[in-house]
């Protein structure tokens, strides 16, 4: 039989995804404070509630937030355009790419934001950046039309132990097949 049923919304239900509440569909928190187009996000992988975003050209900042709060923890210039972020799956590190002038990558060492290293070789913006499976490998996407792969991030804990049990090195010579 029929039982009339459409899954629309019923006021006297909280919780799943059905349950949708037209009455509240504005965002749970703005953060307002960057200067420029916002072109970064990163959520922290080791600390909950901790987010990073990176400021384009006018801003040049590294926020990093409390997202119960809303509250900026810190906050650092950079000097040129942070275009992607990306957090280390094994220390406490974050890698930003940047435009213009020097279109590099940088890993800072968290939560000091103790500049690490410089990664350069791009000859435009580094728009995307993306971790290898095992967490050493950094790509990078520029507006030079080239992906690039760096040793960012080190070996994984389990490799600079001697327990060899990963797919191949993603940045030297990895394994395809």
């Amino acid at each position: 039989g029929t039982n009339g049923g459409t899954g629309g919304y019923n006021s006297g239900q909280r919780g799943g995804s059905a349950n949708f509440d037209s009455s509240n569909i504005g965002p749970r928190l703005a953060l307002t404070q960057h200067k420029a187009a916002v072109k970064a996000l990163a959520w922290c992988p080791f600390h909950r509630g901790l987010l990073a975003s990176g400021g384009g050209t006018a801003d040049r900042t590294i926020k990093f937030w409390n997202t119960n709060s809303g509250a900026v923890l810190n906050s650092i210039d950079t000097g040129s355009q942070v275009c992607s972020l990306l957090w280390s799956k094994h220390q406490r590190e974050i890698c930003s790419s940047h435009g213009f002038s020097e279109n590099q990558l940088i890993l800072w060492k968290y939560p000091t934001m103790t500049k690490i290293q410089e990664f350069k070789g791009h000859t435009a913006r580094v728009l995307h950046m993306d971790q290898s499976p095992d967490g050493g490998c950094v790509v990078s996407a520029a507006a030079d039309e080239t992906l690039r792969f760096w040793d960012v991030f080190g070996s994984p804990p389990n490799e600079r132990k001697g327990n060899n049990l990963t797919m191949g090195n993603f940045c030297g010579s990895p394994m395809i097949r």
